[in-house]
């Protein structure tokens, strides 16, 4: 038997032992609402319905809650993320919401009504007399994704039928994707097109329409348990990872067949969550964080956050980090009871890439313990740019294609401060074609840019549309990034400029750099004290090489460099950088 289904059965036993409610209230109440609010990404009215939910939750605040339900229509399934489910489109197509945003408030209208009533009919639910209170709660083991589900029914009232139904449904907050007029929401706006996509239906646990459940008379409870895999991702193709720290379960009681669904709505309540799982000392890692992503720099601090999910406390922890080619070593001491996280913080050195990190907790309570988590990581390159004064000058070169309306683009300082922002472009007459747009952009001095440009559609700048690229270089004309052919990047893509004052290069008497041979045929000697990477450029600006240094010693191998005149950077541990020329000769 599961280790969650032990504990389960355990809590329901005692519960129908005792013929008495745990979770659920007995004292009459008002309804609370839900909101089944169909909406999709590529509406454009859509981030304003998403608003209006907003609001009446923060005006009721743990008695409404909204259900964010995308089916066909105004979705797109060609892009991440695809959040269409076939149930919500069954609920869709049952309260005939052809345009969108419409929704129903507790099911209380034949139809999906306008987002411009949802405020009036959220109002009247509010102040009617519920006939039942809706309580329960929901055991997570996150080894197995086992959900082991309690759900009470309590009538304070009789209903007006012998039989309702009962529906638990599973949602997902912080999917992060594209959004027709995003900004229209800036509480979930992130910039360009890019949202934070809340409260979305992934499945239905019970029938789509519920569960058919008796007696429905005043003073009686009704029980019902169920045992549900969370599956690890939902939606084909482009689906969306189902995170277990950002899912949460609600249940509801509907009163009869009418039609197709089951309504109205008689009252809803959301389920209170925890992890566990029938051992003393089990804690588990439930995410890894790399922090300080916005910054020009390989040191950075990965955030652990570790839950107990075991039956008794937790005092102390050891844990190994192992990333790259270092493992880094921390331990805990305090007292972590079950279902509480705690969240550790571990400097490292960052590399280049996407990397797996692997986080082992080696001893607990002074025990050894064996468990690990891996996650992959990814630190993006950036681009090194000297200013001359207090600022620098960069130039843009976009080549739009047909769809210019699709594309927009932003240089962000590292706190997020939007430095310079451009389009969305008119569209081209024609099948095909392209426009340049040339931009001139001052950036600050001493900070990481970041660069990142949109495309609504998904497909990026090229192709069948029209050949379109990016390209961003600096006042000489030296390409910091982008190339002709980097127009096919999808929903977005990002790049990083760290801009710093122009230095002088190291100096000779703390800095004795020596370089051999110079022609070279295939490999080049660099010596030096005090060194911590190395660039290779070409002569148009590209780099072309870039290579970590441990010790005063490196050797770099260039067999794969055409002859020709090539430019080192040499960075140094105190900041200092040096420019030296060398050639490649055969």
């Amino acid at each position: 038997m599961k280790k969650t289904a032990f504990l389960f059965l355990a809590l329901l036993a005692f519960s129908l032992t005792l013929n008495a409610q745990q979770f659920v209230s007995t004292t009459p109440s008002n309804r609370n609402v839900v909101l089944e609010e169909f909406t999709g990404r590529t509406c454009s009215y859509c981030p304003d319905g998403h608003v209006i939910a907003n609001s009446i939750q923060a005006n009721y605040p743990n008695r409404f809650w909204s259900v964010n339900i995308h089916s066909d229509g105004y979705n797109s399934l060609t892009s991440y993320p695809n959040l269409n489910t076939e149930k919500g489109n069954q609920i869709r197509a049952a309260f005939n919401a052809e345009s969108f945003p419409r929704g129903v408030i507790n099911r209380s209208t034949p139809g999906a009504i306008s987002r411009d009533v949802w405020v009036s009919y959220a109002d009247a639910q509010m102040n009617q007399a519920a006939e039942c209170n809706v309580g329960g709660k929901v055991m997570i083991d996150p080894e197995t994704r086992v959900a082991s589900i309690l759900v009470e029914v309590y009538y304070t009232a009789n209903s007006l039928v012998s039989e309702n139904y009962l529906t638990v449904v599973m949602l997902q907050d912080s999917i992060i994707g594209s959004q027709s007029y995003a900004q229209v929401n800036p509480e979930q706006w992130m910039g360009g097109d890019q949202y934070c996509h809340m409260h979305i239906l992934r499945d239905v646990v019970t029938d789509v329409m519920g569960d058919a459940i008796s007696p429905t008379t005043q003073g009686s409870l009704v029980v019902r348990s169920y045992e549900y895999q969370i599956p690890e991702t939902i939606g084909y193709p482009n689906g969306v990872a189902v995170d277990l720290n950002n899912i949460h379960f609600l249940a509801w009681v509907s009163e009869r067949y009418q039609g197709l669904p089951t309504r109205p709505i008689l009252n809803v309540s959301e389920l209170e969550t925890v992890f566990g799982v029938d051992e003393p000392i089990h804690p588990y890692v439930c995410d890894i964080v790399l922090n300080n992503m916005d910054d020009c720099s390989l040191s950075k601090v990965v955030d652990l956050k570790i839950r107990n999910i075991g039956t008794s406390a937790i005092n102390t922890m050891a844990v190994a980090l192992g990333y790259g080619d270092d493992t880094y070593y921390s331990n805990w001491e305090g007292e972590l009871v079950p279902d509480e996280k705690v969240q550790l913080s571990i400097p490292v050195t960052a590399n280049f890439g996407t990397l797996p990190m692997v986080v082992s907790i080696t001893e607990a309570n002074g025990q050894p313990y064996g468990h690990s988590t891996t996650a992959s990581v990814t630190c993006m390159e950036w681009a090194n740019l000297e200013a001359e004064g207090s600022e620098a000058t960069v130039e843009l070169e976009l080549v739009q294609d047909k769809y210019g309306e699709q594309i927009t683009w932003e240089f962000t300082a590292s706190d997020g401060t939007v430095l310079c922002s451009g389009g969305p472009y008119y569209n081209l007459v024609g099948s095909s074609g392209t426009l340049i747009h040339v931009e001139h952009i001052v950036l600050p001095v001493d900070e990481c840019v970041k660069f990142t440009i949109y495309d609504t559609a998904g497909n990026g700048i090229c192709c069948n549309s029209g050949q379109g690229y990016y390209v961003v270089k600096d006042s000489h004309d030296n390409v910091l990034f982008g190339s002709l052919d980097d127009g096919a990047f999808g929903d977005q893509a990002s790049h990083r400029i760290s801009v710093k004052a122009q230095q002088v290069g190291f100096e000779e008497e703390s800095h004795s750099v020596k370089i051999y041979p110079n022609p070279t045929t295939s490999v080049l000697n660099i010596q030096g004290e005090g060194m911590t990477n190395i660039e290779v450029y070409n002569t148009i600006g590209q780099r072309v090489m870039m290579q970590m240094v441990d010790g005063n010693s490196i050797q770099l191998n260039m067999e794969s460099l055409n002859n020709g005149i090539y430019f080192l950077r040499i960075h140094a541990n105190d900041d200092a950088i040096l420019n030296r020329t060398f050639s490649v000769a055969r």
